[in-house]
């Protein structure tokens, strides 16, 4: 393990809520990252997040103008995610965003541009797949447990974020729904396992032009519906498999998520994306029985930041990110491609395509 004077510095920008498992992890569990401080534009948010962690409180200007910070995480929300990362990598300092990498596909491409020129890198939660569930699945896979994949299936169904999201209105406007705000677990990790995307054909809709919520503190409040809410696609993978992926604010459903992998000699049943752990399960071929997939690669526990210690991992070895901003990019692209697939009516090819992330070591390496 690195002595803290040799881990990589880190600053955060952005001191909300998912900000507490990124320092707890990165100040905590992450053996290569050092977090020198946090900036918000709520100044007391971010005192109240360095008091708690014992690192520093900065502006904005101050972290990026800081020697010893080379890795931004922004945490900031989607629609700042964007102008937030270029202003890192203009400043010489490599950037980690929070999902999604930016809200179009421009935004997307002229990040990456200017990193590349800049010499900086760029990474993009989510690192989920880098979890022992996703990465014992992609161990299973690659080491021919179902043969060769033919299919995948994959659902996140549920009725919304009203009911429980203090402030949901965002989650309905454009830049998020179902896709945007959920499908970067579901298409990561497909593309992580099977590689990239040439072809998608979908239908989309929005079942209800308003939405009222019931969480507090905004019960009673209407939400107009400003994007499409129920999308079910079709992706074509380079590979040569396809798959099925429904992402639904619209339906009452309790399992929320199914990941499947179909091969030719048996099926493999994954966790949820949105976890690190299991459990992954196998059916072989011509049996009846479901049986457990030892967890035998990756991390298992909320490693949320495990993508920018790879990071840092890459800034002193050298290398390419596993959750790197070209993968979050062609994710992006996929994921629009739904949505304008099904305006169009017509299918769409994604203009951008990646090489599988490298796969995560066996855990007792």
């Amino acid at each position: 393990m690195d002595t803290p004077a040799k881990r990589i510095g880190i600053g955060i920008i952005g001191a909300g809520v998912i900000s507490d498992i990124y320092l707890r992890n990165l100040t905590g569990v992450m053996p290569n990252t050092r977090v020198i401080g946090i900036a918000d534009l709520l100044v007391e948010r971010a005192r109240a997040r360095a008091e708690t962690y014992e690192i520093g409180a900065f502006t904005v200007d101050e972290l990026l103008a800081h020697p010893d910070v080379s890795i931004i995480v922004n945490l900031t929300i989607p629609r700042a995610h964007a102008s937030v990362a270029q202003q890192v990598v203009e400043a010489g300092k490599s950037v980690y965003n929070e999902k999604p990498l930016t809200l179009n596909r421009d935004d997307a491409a002229r990040l990456l541009e200017t990193a590349q020129k800049q010499g900086v890198l760029v990474g993009c939660a989510p690192d989920t797949f880098l979890g022992g569930g996703l990465q014992s699945a992609r161990h299973a896979i690659d080491s021919g447990m179902i043969g060769t994949p033919v299919a995948a299936s994959a659902a996140m169904l549920a009725h919304g974020h009203e009911s429980w999201h203090p402030d949901p209105a965002f989650y309905y406007q454009p830049g998020a729904g179902p896709m945007l705000d959920m499908g970067p677990y579901y298409v990561t990790a497909l593309v992580s396992l099977l590689g990239p995307v040439t072809r998608v054909v979908a239908s989309s809709k929005r079942s209800f032009a308003e939405r009222t919520i019931t969480s507090q503190p905004k019960a009673g409040e209407t939400i107009q519906v400003n994007v499409d809410t129920h999308i079910a696609a079709t992706l074509d993978f380079a590979s040569g498999v396809t798959a099925t992926l429904v992402t639904s604010f619209d339906t009452w459903e309790t399992s929320k998520s199914q990941l499947t992998i179909y091969g030719s000699e048996g099926t493999l049943r994954l966790p949820d994306p949105n976890t690190f752990g299991g459990p992954l399960r196998l059916l072989r071929a011509g049996s009846e029985d479901w049986e457990d997939v030892p967890l035998t690669h990756g991390w298992t526990e909320n490693s949320r930041g495990l993508g920018v210690s790879d990071l840092a991992r890459v800034l002193r070895e050298g290398g390419t990110p596993r959750a790197s901003g070209e993968l979050a990019a062609h994710v992006l692209d996929v994921m629009y491609a739904t949505l304008e697939s099904s305006a169009q009516e017509r299918f769409i090819r994604p203009a951008t395509t990646i090489t599988r992330p490298e796969p995560m070591p066996a855990m007792d390496e």
